[in-house]
């Protein structure tokens, strides 16, 4: 398996993987609208043999309207056929791998409790984060820079197209 970023020839492929992971088109627009408004941090994919299985997709987010050097999570998806197969952890490592090494300071994702942690992730409450829509359980953030979340307490918006 080979983990690269997206080419333009990808997003047909990308889509298929969002509207199958997630049984419907949801997600899978919101990478499109994403994509449109030149809003895409970082957009990586995962292909075995020639086929893409898994897709990533960081933007841009504010913390209390104002622009940080934080990053949201949203989507990520797997083929349900290669799903509990390490794609998406590796997915997650090489995001953020990148994401560090092109000097983003944190980064924030609504996700599953018992699976974020294993990356690092903590509750963004502890941070003094809240994210916009509530769901504080499911709210979580990861410093990739240490201390870079230390004053940055307040309301995390992610960008019109996610929400």
């Amino acid at each position: 398996m080979q983990i690269r970023g997206e080419g333009p020839g990808d997003a047909a492929a990308v889509r298929r993987v969002n509207e199958a992971a997630f049984a419907g088109s949801a997600d899978a627009d919101i990478v499109d609208a994403l994509r449109a408004a030149g809003a895409v941090t970082l957009s990586l994919v995962a292909e075995d043999e020639g086929e893409l299985v898994g897709h990533i997709l960081f933007s841009p987010v504010t913390i209390d309207g104002v622009e940080a050097s934080v990053v949201g999570l949203a989507p990520m998806a797997v083929a349900p056929s290669r799903q509990r197969a390490g794609i998406g952890g590796a997915l997650i490592r090489a995001a953020l791998d990148r994401l560090a090494a092109a000097g983003h300071a944190a980064v924030v994702v609504v996700g599953h409790p018992a699976y974020y942690p294993r990356f690092g992730f903590k509750p963004a409450a502890d941070f003094g984060l809240r994210w916009e829509h509530g769901h504080d359980e499911a709210f979580f953030a990861l410093e990739l820079r240490p201390g870079a979340l230390d004053q940055a307490g307040g309301v995390v918006r992610y960008r019109p197209e996610v929400a």
